[in-house]
């Protein structure tokens, strides 16, 4: 086998796996409306480049796109993802962890806590108990 076809689809497996874990979360908070996965797709398509440029970048790329439809999000409709933890105050977003590295997480900076790996915020939202 061609070692940069192996290569290749190891970047597009990293693409795809970081498309999923932020659409899950999107669809969790009931906010993955056409135009909001058209920026998950602008991110996607930009962190390609950056990945083909530095494969080694790859675990990194679902917390990247995260922090881009975060930013997209927060230029054109408001904070997202709103904090499930601080039930009082004002209500804020979660952060991606680490900014850049493997594992990203949603975190509240406010409580201290990690709230959800990226993609699995709905178990981290959900109100009863998941079985």
């Amino acid at each position: 086998m061609d070692p940069s076809g192996s290569s290749v689809n190891s970047l597009e497996q990293a693409l795809h796996a970081a498309r999923a874990l932020v659409l899950a979360d999107l669809t969790a908070g009931e906010v993955a409306a056409a135009d909001v996965v058209s920026l998950v797709e602008d991110s996607v398509a930009q962190r390609r480049w950056w990945v083909e440029q530095w494969p080694d970048g790859a675990a990194f790329v679902a917390g990247l796109v995260a922090q881009d439809v975060q930013d997209a999000l927060l230029e054109r409709y408001g904070r997202w993802p709103l904090c499930p933890v601080c039930r009082s105050g004002d209500p804020h977003a979660l952060d991606v962890e680490p900014d850049l590295g493997p594992d990203p997480h949603w975190v509240c900076h406010k409580a201290g806590v990690k709230v959800a790996a990226v993609g699995a915020l709905g178990s981290a939202t959900d109100t009863e108990p998941s079985s």
